[in-house]
């Protein structure tokens, strides 16, 4: 069992390496053995100190896995809802993705994932798949669809 500074310390170090949020944070707490009142104590103190900060952790998240996974927004959106980030948050992240740089992303792994399909597809099919692909990915369909009819897949 951790003392209430040994604790303090290791999320310390903890936020310190990766922003994180405050659920990530809550559950470390209880995987060192606390819990309650004097976890948020420590969650408190965390934020005041800047290791914790949500809407920074939302903003770097949103981009990290734009520009890294290449997700779209529904997924980003939907993993930030899943680590309890406030709505003002989420809205604050989706501001760090460019419009023009987004659907430029689209536009290439459409291309990189129709040069993977397997040729001799019928035409819709093939469509169809290329869809349903970049909407698992969390683009907004009917940004999919207008990018493969510009593409003219």
């Amino acid at each position: 069992m951790y003392t209430a500074e040994q604790a303090l310390e290791a999320l310390q170090h903890y936020c310190a390496y990766q922003d994180r949020c405050h659920q990530e944070a809550r559950d470390k707490l209880y995987e060192l053995g606390y819990g309650g009142p004097p976890a948020e104590e420590i969650i408190v103190e965390l934020i005041r100190d800047k290791y914790l900060d949500e809407e920074r952790f939302a903003r770097s998240y949103a981009r990290g896995k734009f520009k890294m996974k290449r997700w779209g927004r529904y997924r980003i959106r939907n993993e930030l809802k899943q680590r309890k980030i406030s709505a003002y948050c989420i809205k604050k992240a989706m501001t760090e993705i460019d419009e023009a740089e987004y659907y430029d992303t689209l536009c290439r792994e459409l291309e990189r994932r129709n040069a993977a399909e397997k040729p001799g597809q019928h035409p819709y099919l093939r469509r169809r798949r290329l869809a349903d692909y970049l909407v698992k990915r969390g683009y907004e369909s009917g940004l999919v669809w207008q990018a493969i009819n510009d593409l003219e897949l």
